[in-house]
């Protein structure tokens, strides 16, 4: 599925005039969202940046290919606009009010230049299994610790990877755990239960709720 997904992002910028490196941060989370199996994709673009609309016409392509939800989170409506991507969701408005409506984010495309990332970050409600983290747009690397301070209560990043495309690309896999964030807001008495998993063999960190 990743390859699908990737190619299907290649084949989504063919024929558009960007920048070579938005196409290859474009077509990386294209393959992310496609190898995550992302049920919900959530991008959160600098609307002045050119990467965002290669990122948002690869994702659209990605949503139609594995059935999911992509939603693109911008700050107005004429960010909204000028979209790129036909097919998204668009939701409209300050990060805590847009995000509230997407619960069980798979995957999370944040572009670090724009003035409310971090709040966005804040904002997201990752599903039971987790979801992966794509900040990408100023070339900094800030690290798994300052990411983690970022995120909301009740999630933590299991681990983190920085990758040299474009101006830098961090990658994090955020857990879930036991936290109000996690809860649905119709519901505050929820009492799901987290079952915690290490693969031996890997070292990687599971965590699974049970319903």
């Amino acid at each position: 599925m990743a390859s699908k997904a990737y190619i299907d992002g290649v084949r989504a910028l063919a024929g558009h005039d960007l920048a070579g490196a938005a196409a290859d941060v474009a077509e990386l989370v294209s393959a992310m969202a496609g190898g995550w199996n992302a049920r919900l994709v959530v991008e959160a673009p600098d609307s002045a940046a050119p990467a965002a609309a290669a990122t948002s016409l690869a994702l659209a392509a990605v949503a139609r290919r594995t059935g999911g939800r992509y939603a693109l989170v911008l700050p107005d409506r004429d960010a909204a606009a000028a979209s790129a991507a036909e097919t998204a969701e668009v939701v409209v408005g300050e990060a805590d009010e847009a995000m509230a409506g997407l619960h069980g984010v798979d995957l999370l495309v944040v572009d670090a230049r724009r003035r409310d990332a971090a709040a966005v970050l804040r904002a997201a409600r990752p599903g039971a299994r987790g979801m992966v983290v794509v900040r990408h747009g100023d070339g900094r690397q800030r690290g798994a610790k300052d990411l983690a301070a970022s995120m909301a209560a009740g999630t933590r990043v299991v681990r983190s990877v920085y990758l040299p495309i474009g101006k830098g690309v961090e990658v994090l896999h955020v857990g879930v755990g036991k936290g109000p964030s996690l809860q649905n807001h119709r519901d505050r008495r929820s009492t799901s239960r987290w079952i915690r998993h290490v693969d031996h063999d890997t070292g990687e960190e599971h965590v699974f709720r049970r319903q």
